[in-house]
């Protein structure tokens, strides 16, 4: 049984003209390409969950920058990497529903949908 969650928290992390994402299998079955993040704990700030995912699904620990948007308890904030390393570990619990973590270059269209388009077209603006 999963945990009660508070709203979702994910981080967009861009270096060098590339964004970090991970490739996961979503409820309708489907693989996509996704920016890092997942569930609020009870006790947690949209902040802290969004550094804590970011670890958990990518291996990196960030600093968030600024709240990008907030819609309808799901919380998408700037952040960028202090410390660690890239590595998607499916075995840790949470990340069942992972398939990998990578850098996608802003120019591979392909790999964003209706879902992380508007965000990377909310930073351009």
């Amino acid at each position: 049984m999963s945990k009660p969650t508070y709203g979702i928290s994910e981080a967009i992390v861009i270096q060098d003209n590339r964004v970090l994402m991970v490739k996961q299998r979503v409820k309708r079955g489907d693989v996509v390409w996704n920016f890092p993040g997942g569930g609020i704990e009870p006790g947690e700030t949209p902040e802290e969950a969004c550094i804590r995912e970011l670890k958990e699904e990518t291996g990196y620990t960030i600093r968030v920058l600024r709240l990008l948007q907030e819609r309808v308890g799901k919380y998408t904030y700037m952040a960028e990497i202090i410390g660690g390393e890239l590595r998607c570990d499916p075995g840790v619990a949470g990340n069942e529903d992972l398939m990998g973590a990578a850098w996608v270059g802003l120019d591979e269209t392909d790999r964003f949908d209706s879902i992380t388009r508007p965000i990377l077209q909310l930073i351009r603006a």
